[in-house]
């Protein structure tokens, strides 16, 4: 997995390429937990995403229960057909905002 960061203002857009699984989504975690309270604004783009486990899913909804509580977005950009069917079978289609 690797992951691209790019700020325009105070919106952080990380860019995932290859697979999110239990090896990798600690180190998606520990970049989104080292950039809190940087940005007001959290894009996350799966553009070149080929898999995600059901911890990158955790990773996630942690993800968003945290900047909810802050009232900062999290959108999560360009899913594939593979990943969109993981995020509808397991309802995280109608947890997350999709764009």
């Amino acid at each position: 997995m690797d992951i691209k960061k790019e700020y325009n203002e105070k919106e952080l857009t990380l860019s995932v390429e290859g697979r999110i699984d239990t090896l990798t989504s600690q180190d998606l975690e520990k970049e989104i937990t080292s950039e809190m309270g940087n940005f007001n604004s959290l894009i996350i783009d799966f553009k070149d995403l080929e898999y995600i486990s059901s911890a990158g899913l955790r990773v996630l909804i942690a993800t968003q229960k945290q900047l909810k509580a802050t009232d900062t977005p999290l959108v999560i950009r360009n899913v594939n057909d593979t990943i969109g069917e993981i995020f509808r079978m397991s309802g995280f289609d109608k947890i997350l905002k999709i764009e």
